[in-house]
């Protein structure tokens, strides 16, 4: 559901190894990787994937239909989830742009400015790869955005706030039959330029926070708890400005959270956890943090970003045995 959930070593593969070693041909990958252009790669896979479908017939498309989890409809109810997302189109800040997401993103959108393995991203063979999260696709058109406002003035401070709903698809290693290979996540950033004094962060990690909050509050979650951690430094005076800049709103705690092992490498400054009680069960339903991706991006050093994810499935799983409209199906599940 997570960011952290992308992020991971590359170990050696024995598979591919194996495969090389069967085509008698060590300098293959070499070949695919360097030998060619980005076009005649695209040309030749599109050859191999066009012969290997016409030998598919009807039946062994039903085959893999059942057993490949990739294409599989998601266990969630779809009434749950609407009103799920109805939440948190609702809840968000005036001046938020929400945008309708391509499903794919340009090939390494998702590692080339984050640790991101490769491998748990699906790579198409027109040189993309399906999102998988939409965090990066809203980065990438913050970024532009932000570009165009530098051209036509160095100076320019304007943010720009986008937002987006995404069914996005993981090929990440799955430990329970909770996992699922796509799944629905609302995801939010902010890009703007360093003001000084840390005002960009703080303006902006309360806004999205108090959006968090707000959510929660409207779907009926209790105990809401906002973890912060801070990874350069111990920054007291940040941890007890959100406090008092959400200190209105009921049932929130605010804490520090020194010792979250995940999201390290991917996040830089402050990062942050979002959890809420539904029903009497806690849920993890977000997270969120300030990452490099907009400098990278647009070249410029004084560019800030704040990015935020929300597990929609997870939020629908609980909502589905709340008070509403009547459900369309059964079994409910989340990432």
């Amino acid at each position: 559901m997570t960011h952290d959930d992308l992020t991971g070593d590359i170990p050696v593969n024995p598979a591919l190894r194996r495969v090389l070693a069967r085509a008698d041909c060590p300098e293959l990958l070499e070949l695919l990787t360097d030998g060619m252009s980005g076009a005649d790669l695209t040309t030749l896979l599109l050859e191999v994937f066009r012969r290997r479908a016409d030998r598919l017939s009807p039946s062994e498309v039903m085959r893999r239909y059942r057993s490949d989890r990739f294409v599989s409809p998601a266990p969630v109810d779809f009434v749950a989830l609407r009103r799920a997302e109805d939440a948190l189109v609702s809840a968000l800040p005036e001046g938020f742009e929400v945008l309708v997401l391509a499903p794919v993103v340009p090939l390494a959108a998702h590692s080339a400015v984050a640790t991101v393995d490769p491998r748990k991203v699906i790579a198409t063979v027109r040189g993309s790869e399906v999102a998988a999260d939409p965090t990066n696709a809203l980065a990438l058109e913050a970024s532009h955005r932000r570009s165009l406002a530098l051209a036509a003035d160095p100076r320019s401070d304007t943010p720009v706030r986008l937002a987006a709903s995404q069914r996005v698809a993981r090929a990440q290693s799955l430990n329970g039959p909770r996992n699922l290979a796509h799944f629905q996540l609302f995801g939010l950033v902010s890009a703007g330029r360093d003001t000084g004094n840390r005002r960009f962060e703080h303006r902006h990690l309360a806004e999205h926070l108090r959006f968090a909050t707000q959510v929660m509050a409207d779907i009926g979650g209790q105990d809401t708890r906002i973890r912060l951690t801070f990874l350069q430094d111990a920054t007291g005076l940040t941890l007890e400005r959100m406090r008092r800049d959400l200190a209105g709103l009921p049932g929130i705690q605010v804490c520090e959270d020194p010792d979250r092992p995940t999201g390290r490498g991917y996040y830089t400054g402050i990062c942050f956890k979002i959890y809420t009680s539904i029903g009497g069960h806690q849920l993890e339903v977000g997270d969120g943090g300030f990452v490099q991706w907009s400098q990278l991006l647009t070249g410029n050093r004084k560019e800030r970003l704040l990015i935020s994810g929300f597990g929609v499935d997870r939020l629908a799983e609980a909502l589905a045995s709340q008070p509403g409209p009547r459900s369309t199906t059964a079994g409910p599940s989340a990432p």
